[in-house]
């Protein structure tokens, strides 16, 4: 416990007597040699250590299709300045190429990523920093890097043109200087055969460069199908160019909107376009005569026009067969148009607006779509039944917004927190309205909390929609509690929108669900502090605190209500009690470690109350602060010190001793204060845009301990707790926040990049391996039976966890629901077995007279012997090449039939279909009719069969042998009362 504390003392006259002396001499003050409170301020951040980091986050989002392998066994995707080499089966990602660790790497943003058509294990790149790579990614290495001088955009090749590439370009505007030239732009046919100058450095120029024409920015650059044409589009223009004769240049054909998307139909001499306004067009303009002479000459080509999308038009692509057209954009919904009839389907609410479409063949030879989502999710659509089949994604932040609203500003809150019991940290997502919890351990989104249902529905025209925004998270130190805040602003149609929710861990499903919600907790004011008690307070369970601008400092407790009709118990939240302070607006509130004192900051004062009875215990104004008290903090375990911030100086109060231990100013605003949670020290993070300055203080002095910078400001950051291994370092720091670009970063000290399983380049060759196409024999015979099965260790593995059954479970099993039965692989053998007992050895020689069980021998008239059947283990076999092209000649010969034909038999007065003893087929019913003395089927004359004279003698099988039309017919009976007698009737056909 903290010791008691007077009341009559308000403030401590040290700090009284500086503030009468700055006010007296302000001077002077100015001329003072600098201080040691001071002299963290004239160091640069350009001089300062860096303090280690590293994100978690993805660079940015590309908008760039992923590309897929020959086989399809592994796609490519764009991250920044590395390309993710993900598995098609797992969407794991098995390798990287272009690591940050390899010098060798791109030093900007990577922009483009073809395979070599003439060798489908080279992937090519084309970055910002002005370098063409050639990879084998099989082998994880880097094979050629050529330059050319200028930031690429796009690269685009074909098979006809072997080691040439398809370059676009950006230059520099020679405009004035306001003007970037990031309208300015060419295209380029570059060689990749070095130059012999340049042909043993590390960066090569091109033997030879060839350019084709000017362009605006391209947003989209490819080549048709038969190699015959060049396209780019950029602005309000397409540019076309014949591959036979690049010197002509490009004839530009204008489009009435800025287009944003190119991809050209896979068989036909013909491309489409998307627009911002989300038009599609298909451009039927490529023919020999639109190459002319002039320069610089526009003109206008035939076109047809879809139009569903509402916004801009973010991916195009047709299918293989070029029968469809996929679209996506902003509103998040993948359009699939039938090029023909102009009609389409839609796939809704993919989880975000659609970057970039992509196409695949599964192992079963069925198509996918591969959708990148703004969010950096990758969604599979299975294409028969459009449908999402699987889904992956990492964290869900990046530089750029998935959302078409506006991101906060650095003022609003941003919601972080860490969950101990799951080890997971609990982040914004894509959507304002939602939360996400990701593991770090295993660098995986677990799942997405939506805080606030709403409509992921687009913006109407130019104007967003605002929707409700996650202000605040907080967890409660044992786990079992989630304490959220979301809202939205009013404006002149509707009133503003503030909700409580507290949530709840459940354990057995390891998701939150809610179990309160509390409409607007201190009116339409805003909530400025939401926080946890440490643990239990006046034996009601823990305590939550929340503050508002209102001036109210509220807290709720949980209630227990049993029901008595069904004898469960209810458990919720309400409000316990509530304090104001001298009409002042609350802050923050901080609790102490051992939870008996809870601090205020109202305006320019900090007040400290008795959290059972609400009583004051003390106030005190902080008047070495310019302004009002943004946050207070309790210091190390024992609560003795109290941490006191304003927007640029901190102030350590003793609260034993009741005097002001130390004071420090910045010139820099203060953006963040994290305390060490076991040690007397704490760390202030000063805002110097675009960086921060990072000082580590001790309770002892004003001087810090350390200080160090960092590359970027911070959103919020909060304490990580350290990993087990590590758990004796106890006066480390070790932090995660949310950097200015929503990146999501460690910070401490220590930290090391977390290693991932694909996180460096490796090869291929050794890698997972993939499931391979079954066959049709595999599906018949099983994988057993064929040589070189791929899943022989996986049928072994599940062997070893099937449950066997013996013969009279089967029995039971058998008579109960179809959906029941287990699979038929886990009681095939035994229910043979326990059939087919083996025989004795001398039971195959003949049996023992006299002997039990003997039967005596019966005189029987047997045509020719047969063999035995006597059971024995079951050997495994496999089937050889010869055994296996006999299979194939049977099925070629008797299982490809068309539908069969239906014949009736009739004798003894039974009715005979297919020469088996059956009623017919429903839908099937023959219709026998006689005209003229003639019997007609179905409207077609019959031939009569004469009538067949059988034994009465009872059979089961009744077979009757072909013969040419008007010989005699032999149908042979056998009765199972005298087997092995054959019975010859004759009938006359």
């Amino acid at each position: 416990m903290i010791p008691s504390i007077s009341n009559d003392i308000r403030t401590s006259q040290k700090p009284s007597k500086t503030r009468r002396h700055r006010r007296s001499k302000p001077k002077d003050r100015e001329n003072l040699p600098e201080g040691p409170t001071q002299a963290s301020a004239s160091v640069s951040a350009e001089q300062l250590k860096s303090w280690p980091w590293f994100p978690i986050t993805e660079s940015s989002t590309t908008k760039h299709p992923v590309v897929f392998t020959k086989d399809g066994s592994y796609f490519f995707s764009i991250v920044g300045s590395s390309v993710k080499i993900h598995s098609t089966a797992s969407g794991l990602v098995v390798s990287t190429l272009s690591t940050k660790r390899d010098i060798r790497s791109h030093t900007d943003t990577i922009t483009s990523a073809v395979l070599n058509p003439h060798n489908a294990y080279q992937l090519i790149t084309g970055s910002l920093d002005g370098h063409i790579k050639v990879w084998d990614f099989l082998d994880g290495i880097l094979l050629q890097t050529i330059g050319v001088g200028h930031p690429i955009r796009h690269i685009a090749a074909h098979e006809q043109w072997k080691d040439f590439l398809f370059v676009a370009v950006a230059r520099p505007s020679k405009k004035k200087k306001g003007n970037r030239g990031d309208d300015n732009g060419v295209v380029l046919r570059v060689s990749l055969r070095p130059s012999p100058v340049t042909l043993g450095l590390p960066v090569q120029t091109p033997s030879e460069s060839l350019l084709v024409g000017k362009t605006r920015t391209t947003h989209g650059l490819a080549v048709s199908a038969g190699g015959s044409w060049l396209v780019a589009v950029g602005g309000h223009k397409a540019y076309i160019a014949p591959t036979s004769n690049l010197k002509v240049g490009f004839t530009k054909f204008v489009s009435p909107e800025a287009l944003t998307c190119l991809t050209f139909h896979p068989t036909e001499e013909y491309f489409a376009t998307g627009d911002e306004k989300g038009n599609i067009r298909l451009w039927y303009c490529l023919n020999e005569n639109i190459a002319v002479p002039k320069a610089d000459v526009e003109k206008r080509a035939p076109t047809t026009t879809l139009h569903w999308h509402a916004h801009a038009v973010s991916a195009l692509t047709f299918t293989p067969n070029g029968a469809y057209l996929l679209s996506g954009g902003e509103e998040s919904v993948l359009v699939v148009w039938q090029i023909h009839s102009g009609k389409k389907e839609f796939v809704p609410r993919v989880g975000a607006p659609i970057y970039s479409v992509a196409i695949s063949k599964t192992p079963n030879d069925e198509e996918e779509y591969l959708l990148g989502l703004a969010d950096t999710s990758l969604v599979f659509i299975n294409a028969g039944k459009l449908t999402t089949s699987r889904s992956y994604s990492g964290i869900k932040l990046g530089k750029y917004p998935a959302i078409s609203h506006n991101r906060p500003s650095m003022s609003v809150p941003t919601p972080l927190t860490v969950h101990s019991l799951s080890s997971t940290l609990i982040l914004p997502s894509s959507h304002p309205s939602s939360l996400q919890t990701y593991s770090p351990s295993s660098s995986k989104v677990i799942s997405e909390l939506e805080v606030s249902p709403s409509n992921r529905i687009s913006r109407r025209d130019e104007k967003t929609l605002e929707p409700l925004r996650v202000e605040r998270a907080v967890v409660s130190p044992s786990g079992e509690w989630l304490a959220t805040i979301d809202s939205r602003e009013g404006d002149e149609c509707f009133r503003g929108e503030i909700y409580l929710k507290v949530w709840r861990w459940e354990t057995s499903s390891e998701l939150w669900i809610l179990n309160t919600r509390i409409d607007r907790p201190h009116g339409l004011a805003k909530v400025t502090s939401v926080v946890f008690s440490p643990n239990d307070v006046s034996g009601s369970g823990i305590c939550l605190v929340t503050s508002g601008e209102d001036g109210n400092v509220k807290s709720w407790r949980i209630r227990s209500v049993i029901d008595k009709k069904t004898g469960t118990t209810d458990v919720f939240w309400v409000v316990r009690s509530s304090l104001t302070f001298k009409r002042e607006t609350p802050w923050s509130v901080s609790w102490s470690p051992d939870g008996s004192l809870l601090a205020v900051a109202f305006g320019t004062f900090v007040a400290i109350y008795d959290p059972i009875s609400n009583a004051l215990i003390r106030a005190f104004t902080a008047l070495e602060l310019r302004g009002r008290v943004y946050s207070v903090h309790f210091l190390g375990n024992e609560g003795r010190f109290l941490v006191v911030a304003g927007c640029s100086d901190v102030v350590l109060w003793d609260l034993v001793e009741q005097k002001v231990q130390w004071h420090h100013r910045s010139v820099h605003p203060i953006s963040a204060i994290v305390t060490h949670p076991q040690d007397r020290r704490f760390v202030i993070f000063h805002s110097q845009p675009p960086r921060s300055t990072v000082l580590i203080f001790g309770h002892s002095t004003n001087n810090p301990h350390n200080t160090y910078t960092l590359p970027f400001m911070l959103r919020n950051i909060v304490w990580y707790p350290r990993l087990p291994s590590k758990a004796r370092e106890t006066s480390t720091f070790h932090l995660v926040g949310i950097t200015d670009k929503w990146d999501v970063v460690f910070i401490g000290d220590g930290v090391h990049p977390l290693a991932g399983e694909g996180s460096v380049t490796r090869g291929l060759r050794a890698g997972s391996q993939e499931s391979h196409k079954r066959t049709l024999f595999q599906d018949i015979f099983g994988d057993s039976a064929l040589s070189g099965a791929p899943v022989l260790q996986k049928q072994a593995a599940d062997a070893r966890t099937s449950r066997f059954w013996n013969g009279k479970e089967i029995t039971n099993i058998l008579d109960g629901p179809a959906y029941l039965i287990p699979p038929l692989e886990t009681f095939f053998d035994p229910l043979l077995s326990h059939f087919l007992t083996p025989r004795p050895l001398k039971d195959e020689t003949g049996n023992v007279p006299g002997a039990p069980g003997s039967e005596k021998k019966v005189s029987m008239d047997v045509d020719e012997p047969h063999d035995l059947l006597v059971s024995a283990a079951r050997t495994k076999r496999l089937v050889d090449d010869p055994e296996m092209e006999a299979l194939i000649e049977l099925f070629r010969r008797h299982g490809v039939k068309g539908r069969q034909r239906l014949t009736q038999l009739r004798a003894n007065g039974l009715t005979y279909w297919n020469s088996a003893l059956s009623p017919a087929p429903r839908g099937q019913t023959s219709n026998v009719q006689t005209s003229n003395g003639h019997q007609t089927m179905n409207g077609h004359p019959r031939t009569p069969k004469p009538k067949i004279s059988i034994s009465t003698q009872p059979s089961t099988v009744i077979s009757i042998d072909s013969s040419p039309e008007g010989s005699a017919r032999t149908v042979v009976a056998s009765s199972p009362a005298k087997t092995g007698r054959k019975r010859k009737i004759s009938a006359a056909l």
